[in-house]
């Protein structure tokens, strides 16, 4: 078995798509379990080739035990250390491939790059190791609509960080103009975020049930990206998905450049705006690169 740590979100996994990937074809027999928390499993089924989701939400858990065997392979995709390589360390792996850290028992292996694109990382690391991955393999199959929303344009105000969420009253701006040009506006996000949503609809004179925010998993934004006209976020996995769909979109990049974790300039419809660097403003308040982003800009970035 090779158990592979990727204990993050949304667009830490779709980034992690050809180095999966890349060790699939490389251990064609062997069960490929990904430890990754428990509700990304409608986008894990997508990528392919996994055969088990361990549910790891984060790096505190405490035992292997549940994996009911020593994995042959352990690969840490989550990175560079120390916790990260303790954690697989502890599933008592025959072998394991990870960034270089002495302080966790891994002398050897690569070298850890600041600055690095998140994908190029990790394919990187394991060229390291002889494995092949190709950084470009980010296509995901596009999920049947089912129920969902088809043709819509999904805008995405959330973002775990407040330095990474453009204000209110601007995506309002923006949703209220396309919606004065024709386009079917809906808003996404976590429960946690459905008062943004809701906010942003609201400032925008959009209907209450044009917020779809808290009403879908993972699997049902996914399906929503996947046949949308366009989608509008800021740096969030929202985006990841749009650049592994090929759908149209709009990114708002603030304290992250685009060129760490935004789509490759070569693929598909992506539009990148981002207005530094800068240096970083107050913790707890939008990024001034992101601030320097208005709503005009937005809206001459929109093809059609």
């Amino acid at each position: 078995m090779i158990l592979v740590l990727r204990a993050l979100g949304i667009g830490d996994l779709a980034t992690a798509v050809p180095a999966l990937r890349g060790l699939r074809a490389a251990h064609p027999q062997e069960e490929l379990a990904l430890a990754a928390p428990a509700w990304l499993g409608p986008l894990a089924a997508l990528v392919g080739g996994i055969d088990r989701l361990v549910d790891v939400p984060d790096l505190t858990r405490r035992d292997w035990s549940d994996l009911g065997q020593h994995p042959t392979l352990a690969v840490n995709l989550h990175g560079r250390g120390p916790q990260s390589h303790r954690l697989l360390r502890a599933a008592r792996p025959r072998r394991m491939l990870a960034f270089a850290c002495p302080a966790a028992g891994q002398p050897d292996g690569p070298q850890w790059t600041a600055r690095e694109h998140e994908v190029h990382r990790w394919c990187r690391m394991l060229r390291w190791y002889g494995i092949a991955a190709d950084p470009a393999d980010l296509a995901l199959p596009r999920p049947a609509a089912g129920s969902h929303p088809t043709g819509a344009t999904v805008i995405h105000p959330g973002a775990k960080a407040a330095e990474r969420r453009w204000p209110v009253d601007r995506f309002a701006a923006v949703a209220g103009a396309l919606a004065g040009r024709g386009h079917r506006v809906v808003l996404t996000g976590s429960a946690a975020e459905r008062p943004i949503a809701r906010a942003v609809a609201a400032a925008a004179g959009l209907p209450d049930t044009a917020v779809l925010a808290g009403t879908t998993d993972v699997g049902g934004l996914a399906t929503l990206v996947a046949h949308a006209r366009l989608l509008i976020s800021g740096d969030t996995g929202a985006g990841h998905l749009a650049t592994a769909f090929g759908t149209p979109s709009v990114l708002l990049f603030g304290p992250t450049p685009p060129q760490e974790w935004g789509p490759p300039p070569d693929r598909g419809p992506h539009r990148v705006l981002w207005a530094g660097p800068r240096p970083p403003g107050p913790a707890g308040q939008v990024d001034p690169a992101l601030a320097e982003i208005s709503p005009a800009d937005v809206l001459r970035a929109v093809v059609g």
